[in-house]
């Protein structure tokens, strides 16, 4: 999978943050412990944890973002969605194949 690795100045100095390239709010790269780890997609319906995902998000019409903070402090993990820093300039974007797996089925049953 392709995703977009952006760079941010801001003034705490030099931010990188791992995106999809599509910016949906049904998408999401997963953090773990300030990581790239894991990634989301509500519309594959092809991967189970991803199904259940859909149900959480769209079915209750929750963000991904606080979905994401309830299945981390329920399993006591560090998970987080990064988002671009409020006060920032945009430095650079380019590409990056990364294989990321979904979130581990029992962590959102």
């Amino acid at each position: 999978m392709t995703f977009k690795l952006t760079t941010y100045k801001t003034l705490t100095g030099k931010k990188q943050i791992l995106e999809t390239k599509s910016n949906k709010s049904t998408e999401a790269v997963i953090y773990e412990n300030n990581e790239p780890t894991y990634w989301v997609n509500c519309f594959d319906l092809q991967t189970e944890s991803n199904v259940q995902m859909n149900y959480l998000v769209l079915c209750q019409q929750r963000s991904i973002k606080n979905v994401i903070e309830e299945i981390g402090e329920k399993h006591n993990v560090n998970l987080t969605v990064k988002e671009a820093p409020l006060f920032s300039i945009k430095k650079s974007s380019e590409d990056k194949d990364w294989e990321l797996p979904p979130l581990p089925l029992e962590w959102v049953n």
